[in-house]
């Protein structure tokens, strides 16, 4: 199905399409397939969740109706209130007879040992490791690609629903640590033929991580047909030069007509997204990017500053989101398509991190997008270039400083 896809490369038509958003992107389409090689698929129904309490009781709810399979795959599981929670509903889905496979990042889910899944193991569930550590010491577990994560979040159940977006599972996702407060963060929930892609990236995640020879089942092909927005699930990676999903970005951005909404805890990005919003908003488009107010990591905030200060300078509007820690990773263009997933607009994500982001080509979903955006602005102020050239020498210096860092960053 792919390679038919991508033999596309010289028929414009796209006359099998049916979104009015799809077909009016049917550029950004071709890219993500030939140089993403991401399938399109429009028979899907998308659901926004951006409350970590409700997306949690929404997965276990899918989990606990599992009659064949759940595969899931984060960077962060702690073993705190809401970890022990989820790996207890993976275990009680492998106990029912229900084959689960949780594929972890070492580093990202660090405080998840063996006794932790001890009675998920027992019951029946299996574990897979990415990027394990190979050296021990001084009572500490070292790993050979600590620069290289695997930073993507995914949940299929059945064959039949996916998940994907920017929530982890542990206590601060769901409003559970006070120095946080409320976490702002954006997921989608999808039923359709995009969940094979979900499922597609999962099998081939745990094949590299456990050698085990998973396939996707052939009766896959026919079953999900259940809406009618375009979906494409891209990926990037160490693996592939490409950079696929900022090259995704940078589609979206330099195809805007009217408007262009960001969100990203971490503002990092090299020059060319850079230059692709500066002409943006040189072309008249209304470029807007929202920022938390306060930093998870500190060199990372300080760094996000300095490359916000070129977007004011050029005329871009910046929001400070102050109702509590913005880690939502979403970008809408013109009220038309959007993206969701785990790829933050740095060199990390774009370079080093394995990432997965849903684009959604759907006026419906790009209007329900947007007014989370507005909903956001609510308790956000804007940062205006009067205000980012009054910040003190202490803030200068922490950017200085963090910006020799970004490549690692």
């Amino acid at each position: 199905l792919l390679k038919n896809q991508m033999n596309r490369e010289d028929d414009d038509d796209y006359s099998d399409m049916t979104n009015p958003s799809a077909i009016s992107r049917r550029d950004m389409v071709k890219l993500n397939q030939v140089y993403g090689e991401s399938i399109y698929t429009e028979g899907n129904d998308v659901d926004l969740i951006v409350d970590g309490n409700d997306l949690m009781d929404r997965m276990i709810s899918d989990i606990r109706t599992a009659e064949k399979n759940v595969y899931a795959e984060f960077f962060i599981i702690k073993n705190d209130r809401i970890g022990k929670r989820f790996i207890r509903e993976l275990k009680d889905a492998a106990q029912r007879g229900v084959t689960v496979k949780l594929l972890i990042d070492t580093q990202g889910s660090r405080s998840i040992g063996k006794r932790a899944l001890r009675d998920f193991l027992e019951a029946g569930g299996q574990v897979g490791y990415f990027f394990p550590p190979r050296l021990f010491r001084f009572g500490i577990k070292i790993g050979l690609n600590l620069n290289y994560r695997n930073h993507r979040k995914i949940l299929v159940i059945d064959e039949k629903i996916g998940y994907t977006g920017g929530y982890n599972i542990a206590n601060e996702y769901c409003d559970m640590v006070p120095r946080f407060g409320h976490w702002r963060d954006s997921h989608i929930r999808i039923k359709g033929e995009a969940v094979k892609e979900l499922l597609g990236r999962f099998i081939l995640d745990w094949r590299f991580t456990t050698k085990e020879p998973l396939s996707i089942p052939v009766s896959m092909d026919t079953q999900n047909i259940v809406g009618t927005k375009g979906i494409q699930i891209v990926n990037c990676g160490p693996e592939s030069p490409a950079q696929e999903i900022k090259r995704a970005f940078m589609k979206m951005i330099t195809t805007s007509k009217k408007t262009i909404y960001i969100q990203s805890p971490y503002f990092v990005p090299d020059a060319s997204i850079i230059e692709s919003l500066k002409m943006a908003h040189q072309s008249g488009v209304d470029v807007r990017v929202m920022i938390p107010c306060k930093p998870d990591h500190i060199f990372v905030y300080w760094a996000t500053y300095s490359f916000i200060g070129e977007l004011l300078r050029n005329g871009c509007k910046v929001y400070i989101y102050d109702g509590g820690f913005l880690h939502a990773k979403t970008i809408i263009s013109d009220d038309e398509v959007s993206s969701v997933g785990s790829c933050n607009f740095d060199i990390r994500s774009f370079k080093l991190n394995f990432e997965t982001n849903a684009f959604i080509y759907d006026r419906e979903f790009a209007l329900k997008m947007k007014d989370a955006f507005m909903e956001d602005l609510k308790s956000s102020h804007e940062l205006t270039l009067e205000d980012y050239n009054n910040r003190s020498l202490l803030i200068k210096f922490k950017e200085n400083i963090s910006t020799l860092m970004t490549e690692i960053l």
